[in-house]
């Protein structure tokens, strides 16, 4: 039985393992430029999914003016199925105060189902965002 865990990241060494993923399915594999990937760093919440301690997805969220916004979901392509994804959203819903009026994301277009899964429902038109299709979808 494989082991998954999410950890919110608290070190360094941590926080590098969740820019190496990132780095690998945004940057490589999804083309997106790096100094689109890599913002708003500081003020995000940061969390790591490890499968049997081995470092295999990222996320965050950050406070905005419009509520709290989930952000760079990704999940190593040897990983994919595993469940890390749901887990992930799991962790971050579970650790956004209880009191947040709105919790939101720009969700991939092939991701819409994961987080319809956890009551994220689809606002508005597809648009694009550096360079993939997205929609807005708001916790309900």
């Amino acid at each position: 039985m494989e082991l998954l865990q999410v950890i919110k990241i608290r070190t360094q060494e941590e926080m590098e393992s969740a820019f190496v993923i990132r780095r690998k399915v945004f940057v490589e594999e999804q083309r997106v430029a790096p100094e689109l990937e890599l913002e708003n760093e500081e003020v995000s919440v940061h969390f790591l999914a490890l499968l049997d301690n081995q470092p295999c997805g990222a996320c965050r969220y950050r406070k905005t003016d419009k509520g709290y916004k989930l952000e760079r979901f990704a999940v190593l392509k040897e990983f994919r199925g595993k469940r890390v994804g749901q887990a992930l959203v799991a962790a971050v819903l579970d650790d956004i105060p209880d009191n947040a009026e709105v919790i939101y994301l720009n969700a991939q277009s092939d991701a819409v189902g994961l987080y319809a899964k956890f009551g994220f429902a689809v606002e508005g038109e597809q648009f694009e965002e550096a360079g993939i299709q997205h929609f807005k979808m708001v916790k309900i």
